[in-house]
């Protein structure tokens, strides 16, 4: 698949799971994704998306997946993540993140290098949140970190 992955995505209300990663879309996550009340499993991880995560992620509550690894994005990772109460696994590795927010620990996400929880190949400046273990903080990219 190529191009963006389209705003109109959000009226699948019904999709419980969307998995569209290892294509070629380019562009940003559109916010219209936190529309997607009933979705469980969202993997968009080894494309080339661009631009933040949308804040409106924090409106999938039913999340348990969330895989966005080897793209390009940026910014901060939102604060409205500690909203997925329900997700067992975070993958945010390989992009260009600046900050985690410190209460993702409140998620209990088992952040180490034999998860599939982590962050790490990131440009994450210290200080990090307790959870977040040695393996992921060891490989970020803290050249630009004052």
């Amino acid at each position: 698949l190529t191009g963006e992955i389209p705003a109109e995505i959000g009226y699948l209300q019904n999709l419980v799971e969307l998995d569209i990663r290892g294509n070629q879309l380019t562009g940003e996550i559109p916010a219209e994704i936190g529309n997607l009340n009933n979705l469980s499993i969202l993997i968009l991880s080894y494309n080339n998306l661009t631009g933040e995560i949308p804040a409106e992620i924090g409106n999938l509550y039913n999340l348990t997946e969330l895989r966005l690894s080897n793209n390009q994005l940026i910014g901060a990772i939102p604060p409205e993540i500690i909203n997925l109460e329900n997700l067992n696994i975070l993958d945010l590795k390989v992009n260009y993140f600046s900050s985690i927010p410190n209460n993702i620990c409140d998620l209990d996400l088992n952040f180490n290098n034999w998860s599939d929880n982590t962050i790490m190949a990131n440009q994450i400046c210290p200080p990090y949140p307790e959870c977040i273990s040695q393996f992921d903080i060891s490989t970020q990219d803290t050249l630009n970190c004052q």
